[in-house]
Formats: structure tokens, sequence, C-alpha cells
């Protein structure tokens, strides 16, 4: 069984993931969806209004605070190689590492920074938001899944 620091590491894993995925999962089942019912022009600049208030602190220091807490457990992972719970703690770290922060990365900002672009009153915002909406919350589902799979493979390790 983990033990001393490396179990507090990982717990420390667990309760970041977890609480990632409970974000993400709070906005792929009712947030985007309440978005997605109001007018094109009044959820393009909601959705704007949440993505400059969710690079704050607080939850940048769950997010980016969990990727880093994963790459750590990867690195003692590696170094260590424990009796137990060594898949686990890989496959969660690489979970989050990959299908969380990576694909936040490559799918939802890049979709993020295309609406900042645009003026919520425009035929263009209005034309890109049901696309922006579809793509975007479809990503999310998998990061949600991601994240919670990671604390999942994290409280395996812990047994």
């Amino acid at each position: 069984m983990i033990d001393g620091p490396y179990f507090v590491l990982t717990l420390v894993g667990v309760l970041g993931t977890g609480l990632v995925a409970g974000v993400f999962c709070g906005f792929s089942t009712f947030v985007m969806r309440g978005l997605a019912a109001l007018p094109p022009s009044r959820g393009v600049a909601a959705m704007q209004a949440i993505n400059v208030t969710a690079v704050r602190p607080a939850f940048m220091l769950v997010f980016t605070g969990s990727a880093v807490v994963c790459v750590v457990i990867a690195v003692v992972t590696f170094v260590l190689w424990p009796d137990e719970g060594t898949a686990e703690l890989l496959v969660g770290s690489g979970l989050y590492l990959f299908g969380v922060f990576g694909l936040t990365v490559v799918a939802n900002v890049p979709r993020n920074n295309a609406l900042a672009r645009m003026e919520p009153d425009t035929p263009e915002a209005a034309a890109y938001w049901p696309t922006y909406v579809r793509e975007w919350t479809m990503w999310n589902h998998v990061r949600t899944i991601a994240s919670a799979a990671a604390a999942v493979f994290y409280v395996l390790a812990l047994t």
C-alpha cells in the first residue's frame, strides 16, 4: 500500500482531479444547455464572461495545480516504481495530463479564443454559436470523463 508523503500526494491528486471533473460535469450537464437556450447574442456574451472569469486564480489553481500534481505523481512513480499501484498512478496521471489538460489546450481554448474575438450581436457570432456549443461541449464531455477516470485510478492506487 502507498503510504507517507506519497499517499498524501496521491490523495491531493484524487481531490484535484475530482474537483475538476465536477466543474466540467456541471458545464456539460446544465451550464452549456442553459447558455444554448438563450438567444445567440446573450449566450455568446455570457460564455465570453465565463471564459474571462475561468482564468482567475480560484479555478486555475485547481486546474493547473492538478496538472502539476499529476506530473509529480508520474515522475515519483517512475523513480520509486512502487510494488503496488504503479499502473493506476501512471494511467491516472496520463488521463489528466492528456485527456484534460492537453485536450483543453488543443480543443477548448482555441474555440474560446475564436469566440472571444467576436462581437455578440453580429451575424458571425450568431452563426458560430451553435457550432461552438456543440463542439465545445463534446470535448468538455471527454474532459469530464478523463478527469473523473483519473480520480478513480488514483483511488484504486490507494486501495
